[in-house]
């Protein structure tokens, strides 16, 4: 089938959730992936941050395919061998003592919302069950992650809003400490908010949620989703602050494209009995064998630390096209989670980046966001400015 007949046939039979660009992909290999007609594209999107090794990298590839030669699937009814090489290396890897796994970023994120409620059961406060989350995050589309994602769009035409979730500006400690009652369990924040415009953390923020948390027995929450597993510079975001959270959510690039999610948490929120909370399919033989060759292979070659030099090629080339084109305001984020913050919406540029070849994607309206793989080359680096470049110039900035 070719480009036109898939969609065709997609537009007919798929429910109509995604606004997609009129193409659709087949092929990926590295940085690049080809659609339905045979054309080729510089990838970053990634997935969203999913393909952090690239498309079909070979030891994810390998993993899996040996993998579903042995077993697919099996209940959490059983040990799973892989599922436990994974909770290790996790663990061993950071500052956590434990890990729960299920199927995305949105079950990881709901996970960490119950485990908060119950960590307050078990402290002997009975009507605490309030979590803190910050306006412009993303935690999710399910019930409850929708109601602590901080956008009205997300909320529009799902009201009413569920009790027991609190937004309140990002970067700002002060209105957190006066959102906290009597009834908070938890705050939950990004390190970076990737989809509310590519946002960092000021310094300090992150140690003052800490603080907070500390002096008011709640659990600190880091929902590390689209920042965590390489992409800031470091395994994990938390690192790079150096404030440790309570529970940390995973998803995305854990798995090297195939679907997973994780939430890890220290001793001290370590709480759930068996009967509080599971998945079917969470942890499952397969998933976590893609996930153990994903991880180890970022461990072997250190990737997380060469994402620290691409960023900087990077920057410095987004930063020629801020001082080229009036509509084009700042260059922000951190590792290869990046945006062009421009003054008017950006939506056009992508169009036009996809019909030269380069894939990218446009968040809060008005923010190019790039999250290419983090095996880029500065090569690639080099052709993505270069056709962004010529996107700008098309689009009028």
């Amino acid at each position: 089938m070719n480009n036109k007949e898939i969609i065709a046939e997609g537009q007919e039979y798929v429910m109509n959730t995604y606004g997609r660009l009129p193409i659709a992909l087949v092929e990926g290999k590295g940085s690049y992936v080809w659609d339905a007609d045979g054309k080729r594209y510089l990838d970053f999107v990634a997935g969203i941050a999913v393909n952090a090794l690239g498309h079909c990298h070979p030891a994810v590839v390998e993993a899996i395919s040996e993998q579903a030669h042995k077993l697919i699937h099996c209940s959490n009814l059983y040990w799973i061998e892989p599922q436990v090489k994974l909770a290790k290396m996790l663990v061993e890897h950071s500052c956590f003592d434990k890990a729960f796994f299920c199927n995305s970023g949105a079950e990881a994120n709901e996970a960490a919302f119950k485990l908060a409620r119950k960590y307050a059961k078990a402290q002997g406060y009975t009507n605490r069950y309030e979590v803190i989350s910050t306006a412009n995050s993303f935690h999710g589309r399910t019930l409850a992650t929708l109601n602590a994602t901080g956008q009205e769009k997300v909320h529009h035409n799902f009201e009413p809003l569920l009790d027991g979730f609190k937004s309140v500006p990002y970067n700002d400690l002060a209105a957190i400490e006066d959102a906290i009652s009597d009834k908070t369990c938890a705050i939950i924040v990004e390190p970076i908010q990737g989809e509310g415009g590519v946002i960092v953390a000021h310094a300090g923020y992150l140690a003052g949620l800490r603080h907070l948390c500390d002096e008011h027995d709640l659990l600190l929450i880091f929902d590390e989703v689209q920042v965590g597993c390489g992409r800031t510079g470091k395994l994990f975001a938390y690192q790079n602050s150096g404030v440790k959270p309570d529970v940390m959510t995973l998803a995305k690039a854990l798995a090297g494209g195939v679907a997973i999610g994780a939430m890890l948490v220290n001793q001290r929120a370590d709480v759930f009995v068996p009967g509080e909370h599971a998945s079917t399919f969470g942890g499952n033989p397969l998933a976590t064998a893609a996930a153990v060759a994903a991880i180890n292979q970022m461990l072997v070659e250190d990737i997380p630390e060469g994402v620290t030099l691409k960023s900087e090629y990077f920057i410095c080339k987004l930063q020629q096209l801020v001082d080229k084109y009036d509509s084009l305001l700042s260059v922000r984020g951190q590792g290869l989670l990046l945006g062009l913050v421009a003054n008017k919406p950006a939506g056009a540029v992508v169009e036009a980046c996809q019909g030269k070849g380069l894939l990218i994607n446009c968040t809060a309206g008005s923010v190019l966001r790039f999250v290419p793989p983090l095996t880029v080359s500065n090569d690639e680096i080099d052709e993505a400015v270069a056709i962004l470049d010529q996107a700008l110039q098309e689009c009028g900035f």
